[in-house]
């Protein structure tokens, strides 16, 4: 089962706390993206996530096998790039998101990630305040 994330925002311009549980997490943006770097930033969390799940498939499906197993390494990297020649683009801003894995393409937070993911989102009043409120 899972559980409810937790995101509010921390005292410095970017960070964030994130609460999964008796889990503590911060993610923030780079310095050079005017964050302060005290945590992860949201593609690295979305990197740790996908590489995390695809290092738990390889385990699972050598167990199941019975595969003798050392160890699993997982490299993941995030690259946002222009698209000169982006004929399936709606979006005045013409980028292409990719992330290249060398491995296990077939985890779970993968197949999330390559299909249809609805987002709904609306502002909740809290106190004297609105906060956005993810619902997914």
């Amino acid at each position: 089962m899972s559980r409810s994330v937790v995101v509010e925002a921390g005292e410095l311009r970017y960070a964030q706390k994130i609460s999964v549980g008796p889990h503590l997490l911060q993610g923030d943006e780079l310095v050079s993206a005017g964050g302060s770097d005290v945590g992860l930033n949201p593609y690295e969390l979305l990197l740790a996530a996908l590489g995390s799940c695809t290092s738990m498939t390889v385990r699972m499906y050598a167990d199941r096998r019975q595969w003798p197993l050392e160890g699993v390494h997982i490299e993941l990297s995030y690259a946002r790039v222009h698209a000169e020649d982006c004929t399936a683009c709606d979006q005045e801003l013409k980028l292409v998101d990719g992330i290249e894995m060398e491995i296990a393409n077939r985890c779970p937070v993968h197949r999330t990630l390559e299909s249809p993911i609805p987002i709904h989102a609306r502002l909740a009043p809290v106190g004297q305040r609105s906060e956005l409120l993810m619902v997914t």
